[in-house]
């Protein structure tokens, strides 16, 4: 059966962004070259450079790939949850087993803002885990009666204490403190 050149040139991307990753994790951005990433994708250079304008557009659409994958996991384990505030405390420990999956603290935490700018991954988080967060807190604050005037604020600092908790369980921190600290905080946060 013959494939549409849709369905070509997405198997080819896909392709890439796969060795890419791979590559990425094992070696980091700066030591893994073009040339080892069409190797390993079993594409040509020119390839490479068809669907993406440099080494730096492949790694973003790496990192925004993984971005979603969290931010779906998020999704689907807080779809049912009874309250606003159950929301966000399995969407905590969701976050955590997400972040949990081999290479995803070096390309969101580590080399994504190192490659991509800080400018970038907030935006990137602003579309993915991050507003999945400050839903939950929205909502929290509709439930409570507390004004959403600081919402932002509050969605920025609890996203900086997830992901500072995720790189300390990583280096093999406590993860359950970590998970009640985060809770303590969403308790702080409403009160």
């Amino acid at each position: 059966m013959r494939r549409s050149n849709s369905e070509r040139t997405e198997i080819m991307r896909a392709a890439l962004i796969a060795a890419a990753r791979r590559l990425f994790v094992e070696k980091g951005y700066a030591e893994t070259a073009t040339p080892e990433i069409v190797a390993a994708a079993g594409v040509t250079r020119g390839a490479l450079y068809h669907h993406f304008e440099d080494k730096k557009a492949l790694f973003a659409a790496v990192v925004a790939e993984e971005a979603r994958a969290v931010s779906a996991q998020i999704e689907s384990a807080t779809v049912d949850s009874a309250t606003p505030r159950q929301g966000l405390l399995d969407g905590t420990r969701t976050y955590f087993d997400a972040l949990a999956v081999p290479g995803r603290i070096r390309l969101l935490l580590l080399d994504g803002p190192s490659v991509l700018g800080m400018d970038a991954m907030q935006r990137l988080n602003g579309e993915t885990s991050e507003a999945s967060l400050k839903a939950g807190l929205k909502e929290l604050f509709a439930e409570s009666g507390k004004s959403e005037n600081l919402l932002d604020v509050y969605t920025d600092l609890l996203g900086a204490a997830f992901d500072r908790a995720a790189l300390a369980i990583a280096d093999g921190a406590d993860r359950k403190g970590y998970e009640q600290a985060i809770a303590a905080l969403i308790e702080g946060i409403v009160r």
